[in-house]
């Protein structure tokens, strides 16, 4: 991809990307998670969504059968947020809360016909603004930074 034909909208000061902050790994992930969620939630609010409560859907809607817990670890919110997040989809007839299985005294969230509908406009959104933010990447660059992020997301502190 030639990379001068693409626009990247930086309105910040470039006297601040030349310091040490601008070169810090955790201050650029930190700035990309940022400016990748503010769009993300953008392109999910005609949906009702943002990027937590998406998170849940989504997972849900793969039938991963995940409970409160599971959902906590993995996304790496606090279990009050998730119950919180649980609680508005429950009450939008996106998702329920059944027994487990394996566990009864134990509840996993499951997705309605009506969260696996907003989903899939939501999934759609969420993918268009992706194609659209992560532009500026080739498709090489951009397999290499999902095996990246991937990696570092598995790091446990």
């Amino acid at each position: 991809m030639d990379h001068t034909a693409v626009q990247v909208r930086d309105h910040t000061e470039p006297r601040f990307w030349n310091t040490s902050v601008g070169g810090d790994l955790a201050f650029l992930l930190a700035r990309a998670n940022a400016v990748t969620l503010a769009g993300a939630n953008r392109a999910l609010a005609d949906e009702g969504l943002k990027v937590r409560s998406y998170s849940v859907l989504a997972l849900a809607v793969a039938d991963a059968r995940p409970t409160q817990r599971e959902l906590s670890e993995f996304l790496r919110l606090d279990p009050s947020q998730i119950v919180a997040l649980i609680d508005d989809l429950q009450k939008r007839g996106l998702v329920t809360r059944a027994p487990d299985a394996s566990d009864r005294r134990v509840n996993v969230v499951e997705a309605t016909d009506a969260g696996r509908a907003t989903h899939e406009r939501a999934r759609r959104r969420v993918e268009e603004h992706q194609r659209e933010h992560f532009s500026v990447l080739d498709a090489d660059e951009l397999g290499q930074l999902s095996s990246f992020m991937r990696r570092l997301a598995r790091i446990e502190e």
